[in-house]
């Protein structure tokens, strides 16, 4: 008995229209919904591998931003972009035209990775093995 894969995310938004935008038109997952959920606004996404991957809920503009600097919570979010060096940059050249926030980028031997921060501030880390 025990895990056997992470089956989704469910991150808070200040604007759902505005995240959702970033998760379809610049990550390019695909949005397989949308609506709300109790009051709040709400978008779903998968890439394909299952009924949804992302869920992303509206919590409105006033709502507090993420703390700076080390703190306990989430870090970041890995999501695989492909399987070569050559899907890498042609996703950094993507990033760059949407002018995405870049914070960096590392070589872990097994995996290269840009790192990103969604609108909201979220570290996202885009990679291939």
């Amino acid at each position: 008995m025990g895990i056997k894969e992470l089956g989704h995310v469910v991150l808070y938004v200040r604007d759902v229209g505005r995240s959702a935008a970033f998760y379809r038109d610049v990550l390019g997952f695909q949005q397989i919904g949308g609506g709300e959920l109790g009051p709040a606004p709400v978008a779903a996404f998968s890439s394909g591998r299952t009924h949804h991957e992302l869920l992303l809920i509206e919590v409105g503009p006033d709502a507090q931003a993420l703390p700076v600097g080390r703190r306990v919570g989430l870090y970041h979010i890995g999501f695989k972009v492909g399987d070569s060096d050559d899907e890498l940059r042609e996703m950094l050249r993507h990033l760059h035209d949407h002018d995405a926030t870049l914070v960096g980028s590392s070589d872990h031997g097994v995996t290269h990775s840009l790192y990103l921060l969604d609108p909201d501030g979220n570290e996202l880390e885009l990679y291939v093995d």
